[in-house]
């Protein structure tokens, strides 16, 4: 069995639709999972127990009309059995043009398109939240195989990829037996970054209650903000900005060896998630917490303007913002700490 999942958009979404190579690799053990992404999203997926071949879209292909489709072409002469895709675009679409003799071809339904699908899957009305509408996906599937649905989502990082991250952190001057938290100071979306002067409230106060070291990690583009963020601190000696990261999974390697994740909601909120290391996140008044804070529990944890009051008429996007205020989010970032990491070390 040879299985292809198209999902190349960011971080965050890619993440989450690894829940289908779970269920997939569950369900036909001895299967190739292959699972085509942007190249700058596709470290994430390495060392992934259940993707066998994670197949990259280049920078030149995305933007190359004629590399892109000789790309595709390339990798569907692998005659694949089920070929899922989850993007369902014109772009995405080619890969079951290109893959006519596969047996299943799953997109998404969308009117005037996917006629190279032979299953369109309508948007669910009564989906969990992200996750479980990927997962919904395999539905066809089920008229003749067993399908094992697993809606845990994923990040790999071996010991030896942690350790020379815990080196690089301790030349930068991390001291590990002090907490080590952190946090999304920016966001690459302008609209789901919480009001700075209230996140450096937070970032000031959870330093000071648990005398604890706080990272702020950043894309080549976020620097200039996240610098600027530290002086506004007067450069604390606390928080961390000296720490770099050369790609997303080095990323995933530094949030690996720290105690908590909290900030702006995003794709590196997933990939704590995806790593077991507790998080917070603060959605935006246009984001869907329902959705994109899947499987949520006691270690796994954010706020939407909704949950402090359920009206939001009338008011405008900066008001809604406001309503979550930063003692809000310290409470519950101490609440997740305490609860789920003193305890450990108190164990």
């Amino acid at each position: 069995m040879k299985i292809l999942i198209i999902r190349f958009k960011q971080i965050g979404d890619s993440i989450l639709a690894s829940s289908l190579c779970n269920s997939l690799k569950k369900s036909f053990p001895d299967s190739q999972i292959d699972y085509v992404l942007y190249e700058h999203v596709s470290p994430v997926f390495e060392k992934h127990k259940a993707i066998d071949n994670v197949i990259s879209i280049k920078k030149d292909e995305q933007q190359n009309i004629f590399k892109y489709i000789k790309r595709v072409w390339q990798v569907t002469r692998t005659d694949y059995d089920i070929v899922i895709d989850v993007m369902s675009t014109l772009k995405s679409e080619l890969f079951t043009f290109f893959s006519i003799r596969s047996p299943y071809r799953i997109g998404r339904f969308k009117k005037h398109r996917g006629y190279t699908y032979t299953h369109k899957i309508k948007e669910p009305e009564n989906a969990k939240d992200k996750v479980d509408k990927f997962l919904k996906m395999l539905k066809p599937l089920e008229n003749k195989y067993k399908i094992v649905y697993d809606n845990i989502f994923n990040v790999y990082i071996t010991e030896e990829e942690k350790l020379y991250m815990k080196n690089k952190m301790l030349n930068a001057g991390i001291n590990f037996l002090r907490p080590i938290f952190i946090c999304a100071i920016n966001t690459r979306v302008e609209s789901k970054l919480y009001p700075i002067d209230k996140m450096l409230t937070i970032v000031k106060t959870i330093k000071e209650k648990y005398s604890s070291q706080i990272i702020f990690f950043y894309s080549p583009d976020e620097k200039e903000f996240a610098l600027k963020a530290h002086k506004s601190l007067d450069n604390d000696k606390d928080i961390f900005t000296n720490i770099e990261t050369k790609s997303i999974r080095e990323l995933a390697m530094l949030i690996s060896n720290c105690d908590m994740f909290f900030g702006n909601e995003g794709g590196p909120r997933h990939m704590a998630q995806g790593l077991n290391i507790p998080s917070f996140a603060i959605f935006s008044p246009n984001s869907f917490k329902k959705e994109w804070l899947p499987n949520r529990n006691e270690m796994q944890q954010g706020v939407h303007p909704e949950d402090i009051t359920s009206d939001l008429s009338g008011l405008s996007f900066e008001e809604k913002y406001n309503l979550i205020t930063p003692q809000y989010v310290i409470d519950k970032v101490c609440e997740i700490y305490d609860k789920i990491i003193l305890n450990n070390v108190k164990n």
